[in-house]
């Protein structure tokens, strides 16, 4: 094996490690914004809610999905960038998104999560428009984030409304 080999070697597990590290940044933002907040499914489903609020199983699935696709969406975006401003407006919306869950669950905040959800989608927003100069994949992984965000905050209004 030559020294160029094993370099391209080396370089190709750094890729995959940075892949686990940006997997481990969504899981530690999930994990942040569960601390102290328990039988969310069961304050969920005490809350009155909307004719259009979907059934507390259907959030599990769905942002599994979403922090795949945010986690592989900030490593593709490393990968042809490095760190800068398109990873610092990524790093801002999942702080935002781990904020969101002990305001509307643990502290019964809704109007404050409203708030947050909203700095958060205007967050993605500025995510996506940086990540459209650096990867179009990374972009598009993105979307359909950004749409379940501006479900999920027309719900938090929703929600808030129904229940001051």
């Amino acid at each position: 094996m030559t020294i160029s080999g094993s370099l391209r070697r080396v370089g190709r597990g750094r890729k995959w490690l940075a892949l686990l590290g940006f997997g481990a940044a969504v899981t530690v933002a999930a994990a942040v914004g569960a601390l102290g907040v328990r039988n969310t499914q069961e304050e969920y489903a005490d809350l009155a809610q909307p004719g259009w609020a979907p059934p507390s199983w259907l959030f599990g699935p769905v942002w599994t999905v979403l922090y795949g696709f945010i986690a592989v969406a900030g490593w593709l975006v490393w990968q042809r960038a490095g760190w800068g401003p398109a990873l610092g407006a990524w790093v801002t919306q999942l702080v935002l998104n781990a904020v969101w869950t002990p305001l509307f669950f643990g502290a019964g905040r809704y109007g404050l999560a409203f708030a947050d959800i909203v700095l958060m989608w205007l967050a993605i927003g500025v995510t996506v428009a940086l990540f459209r100069r650096v990867s179009r994949p990374a972009t598009l992984l993105l979307l359909p984030y950004w749409a379940w965000v501006t479900f999920a905050g027309a719900l938090n209004l929703a929600i808030w409304q129904l229940n001051r």
